[in-house]
């Protein structure tokens, strides 16, 4: 029931931000748009209590729970960078707002984004170790839990492991194979002004 429930939150996540940025700009309904895009994190509430109640049902906490916090944490520090992503693009196509900037590629600008993405990878691990140590106080007893302690070491090496990215892109940065170390260009603020003028009209 849990992965069942991971799947169908995935899939409405993307069916609302679809949904909720086709009428904030095809359809010229910002309010009812953001209406929509506010109903994303129901989706996490929603996750969380059936997970807590299949425990309280007398449910094994295996990996099916621990998957369900692992899902909401990440979720929760990505969700926004998502939306946002999505709202540029949408905002370009619909509403003449400016081109998307694109990730930087070389330099220590991108060391900084990917210490950006270390960021939310290692807040996404913290508030899954957060969700599967309440579970497991929850549950109280370790050999029902067993599953939720082995999730939080896997946790553990997602932070490792993003942590050694974003040094490593700070000691070896990545170089322009063309020669260039400039970072990428964002919109002039003109562009932006205008685009935002734009979207604002509309």
């Amino acid at each position: 029931m849990v992965v069942t429930l991971i799947i169908a939150c995935e899939v409405a996540f993307w069916v609302l931000l679809v949904a909720g940025l086709a009428l904030r700009y095809p359809a010229r309904k910002p309010r009812l748009g953001a209406a929509v895009l506010l109903c994303e994190p129901v989706l996490e509430l929603v996750l969380l209590a059936a997970t807590a109640v299949d425990l309280r049902n007398g449910a094994e906490g295996d990996w099916t729970h621990g998957l369900a916090a692992v899902y909401i944490g990440f979720t929760v520090a990505y969700g926004h960078s998502v939306v946002k992503w999505a709202d540029g693009h949408f905002a370009h196509r619909f509403a003449g707002g400016p081109p998307p900037v694109k990730p930087p590629r070389y330099g220590m600008p991108r060391a900084v984004h990917e210490w950006k993405m270390c960021g939310r990878s290692v807040l996404g691990a913290v508030i899954a170790m957060a969700l599967l140590e309440g579970a497991i106080r929850y549950v109280g007893d370790a050999g029902r839990s067993e599953s939720l302690a082995q999730w939080q070491a896997r946790m553990l090496l997602v932070i490792g492991i993003s942590v050694v990215i974003g040094i490593s892109y700070t000691i070896w940065p990545k170089k322009d194979p063309g020669g260039s170390s400039a970072p990428a260009r964002e919109p002039s603020e003109g562009a932006r002004t205008a685009g935002t003028r734009t979207v604002s009209r509309r």
